[in-house]
């Protein structure tokens, strides 16, 4: 079944590509769906590729809920949706947004499959209520002690393209299911097996990042952004600056804690990386961050920055104070933020100035902080 939009033959197919796991058994510093494949995030990669394939109604992509604001910053082409805790929740969060007769499911994990896969399911599509790829066994296969026939084995692949009504009454069950065809051979519904390809082996482990041929290495761009924060102080308050507590009895005003310096690395970080601003991660309109350790913002910005794809390259920042005195804590100011960024020492830069007396700073009634990030995309060839 086919129909036009603006002109174009569209397929009366959805495609989802799942995109929301956690990276568990991902052996490199980065989530697998946000290593870079020249500039592009393997999640965007892969999902253009396979939308060259054909011409599908709907291309929907899961995305974990802390990555999903940041994902809709790199096309309009998709619909994002929250994934779940599981394949299956993921796969049921996109079945609410898909309206066409079939709808086919892939994982971002299978990078390389060829066109000639998609064809194969698309014109088998009106054959079973669930076609599916598959690789036949060459070796010998060991069940328990027995060995078995290994003609009878066959290694399941995706993509799988289901009847849309049939997937979601075979997914309406508390039981988990690894894969489509597995939850509708248990409602009796039809599975076709087609043959797949080699070459849509999946990454787990990120060893096989290197027997995919058509993943090309990492950019080697840098990417800077700036911060700024400036905050008034609030006598009888303890005072925090990158993480250190300074010995006096004024801290800043602010939800949080009101770590200045810490606030400006976060946004200058963000803005590395294009992800917006501090108040979006963490809104000063949330109970839950009022009074707040700033470290632990950080350290949720860190692991945000290293999970889309980046390392830290440098941080350059400039406090600008009449007072209190920075110079006796610039070298533990360093240790701390070394620690929480982690990166060495060495590329950490703590400038201090004061505002000549001039204005809310040089009346002594506040800090400011002024902060530059250097980013680089994580390297995965060189794991």
């Amino acid at each position: 079944v086919t129909f036009l939009h603006k002109g174009v033959l569209l397929l009366d197919v959805t495609l989802i590509v799942l995109c929301a796991g956690n990276s568990t058994r991902f052996e490199h510093k980065t989530k697998k769906q946000w290593i870079r494949i020249e500039n592009e995030p393997l999640w965007l990669n892969v999902t253009k590729r396979l939308a060259s394939f054909s011409q599908f109604d709907k291309i929907i992509v899961a995305s974990h809920e802390d990555e999903l604001n940041y994902m809709k910053n790199f096309t309009d082409d998709f619909t994002f949706i929250k994934g779940g805790e599981t394949r299956q929740k993921s796969i049921l969060n996109c079945l609410e947004f898909v309206t066409t007769k079939y709808v086919m499911i892939s994982d971002v994990a299978r990078a390389c499959i060829p066109q000639n896969v998609i064809k194969n399911l698309l014109d088998e599509k009106e054959n079973a209520d669930c076609i599916v790829p598959v690789l036949n066994v060459t070796d010998t296969v060991i069940y328990e002690t027995n060995t078995i026939n290994r003609d009878e084995v066959k290694l399941i692949q995706t993509p799988q393209l289901s009847l849309t009504k049939t997937l979601k009454k075979a997914l309406d069950t508390q039981i988990e299911f690894t894969d489509e065809s597995s939850a509708i051979k248990a409602i009796n519904g039809t599975i076709k097996y087609i043959q797949g390809s080699n070459e849509s082996k999946k990454l787990t482990l990120g060893n096989e990042l290197n027997e995919l041929p058509c993943l090309k290495e990492a950019s080697k761009n840098f990417f800077t952004g700036t911060g700024f924060d400036i905050h008034a102080f609030e006598d009888n308050k303890e005072m925090f600056l990158g993480g250190v507590k300074l010995p006096y009895e004024f801290g800043f005003k602010a939800h949080s804690d009101g770590d200045v310096l810490i606030h400006s690395i976060i946004d200058a970080l963000l803005g590395a990386c294009g992800a917006g601003d501090i108040g979006e991660f963490f809104p000063d309109t949330d109970e839950k961050y009022k009074g707040i350790d700033s470290k632990l913002l950080l350290e949720h910005i860190v692991r945000f920055i290293y999970n889309v794809g980046y390392e830290i390259v440098n941080i350059d920042t400039t406090i600008i104070a009449q007072k209190p005195k920075i110079n006796p804590f610039k070298r533990e100011i360093k240790s701390s933020l070394a620690e929480l960024l982690n990166i060495e020492k060495q590329f950490i830069n703590v400038k201090a100035t004061t505002a000549e007396k001039m204005g809310f700073i040089g009346r002594e009634e506040g800090v400011a902080v002024q902060s530059i990030a250097t980013l680089k995309y994580y390297d995965w060839k060189r794991k």
